[in-house]
């Protein structure tokens, strides 16, 4: 019996495509680097100053530039460039000009042109700390008597003939008069419904603070003689001088009162004007007590 034979039979396919393999993966893998390299550059250069973007400049520049400025060393250091170009061999070269004004000298204290570090004083320190508290304090009455104003209707008309603003002085408070609205009766002293409840309300934001009160009568320039001589100069007194003692029976004490002065028409309101109504009014400080801020120090 013949032996069995083994048969091996190959069919070649003809057609089709072949297997790719992983090339098109790595080609892939490549371009979503590169996507992200771009993404990564973008975000770099949105975030980085304009100096930081110089130094990387300045890094990548051909070896021929070289700074003056170097910095540190790192790659954004240096923010010009050199006059004498770069040295054989791709170095950069780094060029310093050194002026007799940039070598750092010691200071001579016996020298009186040598500028000294002062440090303030405790009293200093605790004089300021007083100014600035007193700022606080004459911010805070004006606020109070302007609020109490606003409250009560029948202050609210009033508001028109009071003044009030802080000067160098202090907290200064005008009581003026409008046309057709006097403070006070015509060349007296007597004072008006209007100008007692204004000081009723004043005395209420005086009596918060301890400083001392002057009080000054003005009159306008007009020419007023009474019997016997009486001029602006006694009626401008006369009207300070009532004022002070409705201050005191509103609560005022006494010894708060530092000066009362007439002035009549020797500092009008309305300078271009010395005729003008507004001139006719009773001045009222809150002293300060510290020295006053400099200008553009904050309280």
């Amino acid at each position: 019996m013949a032996d069995d034979a083994i048969i091996i039979k190959k069919i070649k396919k003809s057609g089709g495509h072949g297997h790719h393999g992983g090339a098109w993966k790595v080609a892939y893998a490549d371009f979503v680097t590169a996507m992200m390299a771009f993404f990564l550059l973008m975000w770099l250069i949105n975030t980085t100053s304009p100096e930081q973007k110089r130094g990387i400049a300045d890094y990548f520049a051909p070896a021929s530039v070289s700074k003056t400025t170097s910095g540190s060393g790192g790659i954004l250091d240096g923010t010009s460039f050199g006059q004498s170009g770069g040295k054989s061999g791709g170095a950069v070269a780094v060029v310093v000009k050194v002026t007799p004004q940039d070598k750092p000298t010691k200071a001579d204290p016996s020298d009186p042109t040598t500028p000294t570090e002062t440090r303030p004083s405790a009293e200093d320190m605790e004089t300021a700390e007083q100014s600035a508290s007193e700022e606080k304090d004459f911010e805070s009455a004006e606020l109070s008597l302007r609020q109490a104003m606003q409250d009560m209707p029948d202050l609210a008309e009033l508001s028109k003939q009071i003044l009030i603003d802080i000067t160098p002085e202090g907290l200064r408070l005008a009581l003026i008069d409008q046309e057709g609205r006097p403070m006070f009766a015509a060349g007296s002293a007597e004072p008006t419904d209007r100008v007692k409840r204004l000081l009723q309300e004043v005395s209420k934001v005086v009596q918060r603070l301890p400083n001392r009160i002057t009080i000054s009568g003005h009159t306008d320039s007009g020419h007023f003689e009474g019997v016997n001589g009486y001029s602006n100069w006694e009626l401008s007194s006369d009207r300070a001088n009532t004022s002070r003692k409705l201050l005191m029976q509103n609560g005022v004490i006494p010894d708060r009162i530092y000066q009362v002065s007439g002035k009549a028409g020797s500092e009008p309101l309305l300078p271009e004007d010395p005729y003008a109504s507004a001139n006719r009014r009773i001045t009222i400080v809150l002293l300060r007590e510290a020295p006053p801020l400099p200008p553009g120090a904050a309280p």
